[in-house]
């Protein structure tokens, strides 16, 4: 009974992180949206005044509603792995054919085969970075980039911290490769390649990425 305990919540867990992870990408793409002030901008202008062009209390409510969600999302992040790590005791101590936890071992592949990419490991599918410029005729404009696509993952970088020379560092190191990219568009995941290259313009993507 304890790993189909385990199982039934850890399915629950998913599937709230994932209702965390729609509504966090939604407020993303508002704050990030034409003219938005973003994650973390400026709600003042040059000259020390409250920005005239967006609605102040708004965006600092949104703000607030996304630091609680991604408070909320390492949380239950935290607690599926525990109880993967539980399953995954439970499926090695069983040395029983008829012990009861015998059911953990189908436990864990249901789990794994039933979760969502979105589900698979402790990555916070969160976008890090939105493309605020692209150049016409760039290798990111003709390889399906377009502007105010959000990014999640490029190549190997995902979060953290340096994200704009470690992005430089992984376009470079992959110049005429394939890389591939995790963006949320219009609240949609989408998967694709860039590949980095030389070409008239500036850089090797001919896009510019602006942290969140």
């Amino acid at each position: 009974m304890v790993g189909a305990n385990l199982k039934a919540e850890t399915f629950s867990l998913m599937e709230k992180r994932t209702s965390l992870e729609a509504e966090m990408n939604a407020i993303i793409e508002i704050l990030c949206g034409p003219g938005g002030p973003g994650i973390s901008g400026n709600l003042v202008d040059a000259e020390g005044f409250p920005r005239s062009d967006i609605d102040i209390p708004a965006v600092r409510s949104q703000r607030h509603r996304l630091a609680e969600l991604r408070n909320d999302h390492k949380d239950i992040t935290a607690k599926i792995d525990r109880n993967l790590e539980l399953l995954h005791s439970v499926k090695i101590a069983n040395n029983g054919p008829h012990s009861p936890e015998n059911s953990a071992v189908s436990l864990m592949h249901d789990i794994t085969s039933q979760a969502s990419p979105m589900d698979e490991g402790p990555i916070l599918r969160v976008p890090f970075a939105i493309i605020d410029e692209i150049s016409d005729a760039s290798p990111a404009a003709e390889d399906g980039l377009q502007l105010g696509d959000l990014i999640i993952k490029f190549g190997n970088v995902e979060n953290g911290d340096s994200l704009h020379s470690r992005l430089a560092l992984e376009a470079q190191s992959n110049q005429g490769c394939p890389v591939p990219l995790d963006i949320m568009r219009q609240g949609s995941l989408v998967n694709l390649t860039v590949t980095p290259r030389q070409w008239h313009g500036h850089g090797l993507l001919g896009c510019h990425f602006r942290s969140l």
